[in-house]
């Protein structure tokens, strides 16, 4: 490794990633007519602040309505937050490699292997709270691990604001927290840490940021976890406590498999058979030992516990929960490979991340351009949500003398109503009190509700029928999709109540 390339390693760490964040923002900005199905979601939720939501804590709600009004009432600004993820995440990533010993290079190396990990690639234009808790995880280690070494009260209290945020984002933080928890008990040089004010520190400060949004649930009746519960389906045969695991282990192999890819890319088959010379004489450098037990500690456990509670209780686990548990896959990987090797090339590995983001990022404007020249159902980024959102609004304000305040009905064509109609309405989930309690019912009686469904039905269909028995809409409209497609348009209902008038509440 020559002395100009240890030096620029730097200079290149930070310009591969202001280059890939900043095509990664802007392809979805300029080729996606419509946002993805969480965003729009979140959107929806974030129009009325509240300490908490039907599904998730607040934090992407929030981050998606502040971004709405900096950009001026535009949905982009969802595809920038997930930039900005992944901006921090590698920061920490860069700053976490370093100080567990390995060199710029291989931190360069590292940094840019894990950034070729599916979840930082053709998930990213969704902003969602698996996004948002990858820079949350990675920096959560980075503080714990340098608390650990130098005790600095600072350190302790960055893990404590970050465990709050990854909370507030989403409860699957919980997982780190008890694995960061077990680490400091399990380890006798970590558990000595527990005899200074730092875990402590960290536990209130971050307790005290989170007791706003326990209160939330308990006024509510903990919603998200019943949300959860009735969603959730257990298993129908002993078979799945077997299927479901693996399932979920074979995604999280195969969302890791471009790493593998940059890795094996930088030893080359040089390095590779050098490796495996290598093999028989596995123990690592010295002073690196607790580094590598830090790293493969919190690849593995967190893993584990997954499917460890998936096997037990028949659940199965979304893939994409996987995206913030392997934030540290490209410095184990590298920590494990160049100790025991000085055969690799930092250039090989740099192309291949080159061309694996390429690939990527051609996948997703094929996703936008090509998609809906073959594919025989409306893709989410093609619903047209702007244009549903106008005919809704007129249909509103022909019969009606003040803004439209309210909507209710099917969540997907309706967030899109509170996200693009210039007034900007809530979204009265479900038209039920009870999943939206955020929502003063007294002043949906006094202001009126909009309801709307999608399909050919006249009348109300799903939770709406039992609320509007019989009533026949008030108008219907098709609009197309946004798409050089061949798919008939979409069929929009929607009954105008007036207030006073609003059933059930």
């Amino acid at each position: 490794m020559t002395e100009r390339l240890v030096a620029s390693a730097s200079r290149t760490a930070a310009l591969y990633v202001a280059i890939f964040s900043l095509l990664w923002a802007l392809l979805p900005t300029l080729l996606f007519p419509n946002p993805p199905l969480d965003v729009v979601e979140g959107f929806a939720w974030g129009r009325d602040l509240a300490l908490g939501y039907t599904k998730h804590p607040p934090l992407q709600a929030w981050l998606l309505e502040a971004s709405f009004h900096l950009t001026g009432g535009h949905a982009f600004g969802a595809y920038w937050l997930s930039q900005i993820c992944f901006v921090l995440a590698y920061f920490f990533i860069w700053n976490l490699a370093r100080d567990v010993g390995l060199s710029r290079p291989q931190s360069l190396w590292a940094l840019v292997a894990t950034s070729c990990s599916f979840y930082f690639t053709l998930p990213a234009p969704e902003f969602n709270p698996n996004i948002l808790q990858i820079p949350v995880w990675a920096g959560m280690l980075l503080f714990f691990h340098r608390a650990l070494r130098q005790g600095a009260t600072r350190d302790w209290l960055m893990l404590g604001l970050l465990a709050a945020a990854g909370l507030y984002a989403k409860y699957f933080a919980a997982l780190l927290i008890g694995s960061i928890g077990l680490y400091a008990l399990v380890f006798s040089d970590a558990r000595r840490c527990l005899k200074t004010p730092g875990p402590y520190v960290a536990m209130t400060t971050g307790a005290l940021l989170f007791i706003p949004h326990i209160y939330w649930l308990i006024e509510t009746q903990w919603l998200t976890f019943t949300y959860a519960a009735n969603r959730s389906m257990p298993a129908e045969t002993w078979l799945d406590h077997l299927l479901y695991p693996v399932n979920f282990l074979a995604g999280q192999i195969g969302s890791l498999a471009p790493v593998l890819l940059v890795l094996a890319a930088g030893l080359g088959l040089s390095g590779l058979r050098a490796l495996l010379r290598a093999m028989p004489n596995l123990a690592a450098v010295p002073g690196t030992q607790s580094d590598l037990r830090f790293l493969l500690w919190f690849t593995l456990v967190p893993l584990a516990v997954v499917l460890l509670v998936s096997g037990v209780t028949g659940r199965e686990f979304k893939q994409m929960w996987g995206a913030s548990m392997f934030t540290l896959i490209g410095i184990v990987l590298v920590q494990l490979v160049a100790h025991r090797t000085a055969v690799w090339s930092l250039r090989r590995a740099l192309g291949a991340a080159v061309v694996i983001q390429l690939l990527f990022l051609g996948g997703v404007a094929g996703q936008a351009l090509v998609e809906p020249m073959f594919k025989s159902k409306p893709t989410r980024i093609h619903f047209p949500g702007d244009a549903l959102a106008r005919v809704i609004t007129d249909a509103w304000r022909q019969v009606a003398d003040q803004p439209l305040a309210y909507v209710a009905g099917d969540m997907w064509p309706a967030a899109h109503v509170t996200l693009f109609s210039p007034d900007r309405p809530s979204l009265f989930t479900d038209h039920t009190a009870a999943i939206a309690p955020w929502i003063d019912t007294q002043d949906v009686q006094r202001r009126g509700v909009l309801v709307l469904w999608t399909g050919d039905s006249d009348t109300p269909t799903g939770t709406l029928a039992d609320i509007y028995p019989n009533r026949i809409r008030d108008g219907f409209a098709d609009v197309p999709y946004a798409a050089p497609a061949n798919w008939p348009p979409l069929r929009v209902n929607w009954i105008i109540v007036p207030p006073g008038q609003v059933p059930g509440l």
